[in-house]
């Protein structure tokens, strides 16, 4: 049940984000949009209870959270990367929150290791 709940969840954020998708917003009004990113804020606070609150009950479980994990680092970190390096070889401007996106993650692996590490 509560992977199903997961899967839901992790569904529909994706599905609200698309709509962000339309360049000129035909299809959300100013009201809609406000009322979409508050989903999301929602929806992600859902999600990241989720992710917080999972607990491996067996040494293979641990072994796909982590794995999870890494993948999951991975796509993003390289989702970003691939974003700075579009936009560098069109026209040298890099957004900031790509910057911000990928030193966060970097940064966030760096704080996790050395947590886990003194606590463990």
């Amino acid at each position: 049940m509560k992977f199903i709940n997961e899967i839901s969840i992790s569904v529909l954020f994706l599905l609200l984000i698309v709509l962000f998708l339309d360049p000129f917003m035909y299809l959300m009004s100013d009201s809609l949009v406000f009322m979409v990113l508050g989903a999301l804020v929602v929806l992600f606070a859902l999600f990241a209870t989720f992710l917080w609150r999972e607990k491996a009950h067996d040494e293979r479980e641990a072994m796909h959270k982590m794995l999870a994990g890494r993948i999951g680092y991975l796509i993003g970190s390289g989702s970003l990367l691939i974003g700075f390096v579009v936009q560098v070889l069109s026209g040298g401007h890099v957004d900031p929150w790509l910057v911000f996106g990928l030193a966060g993650l970097v940064v966030g692996k760096l704080i996790a290791l050395a947590y886990v590490k003194a606590k463990h």
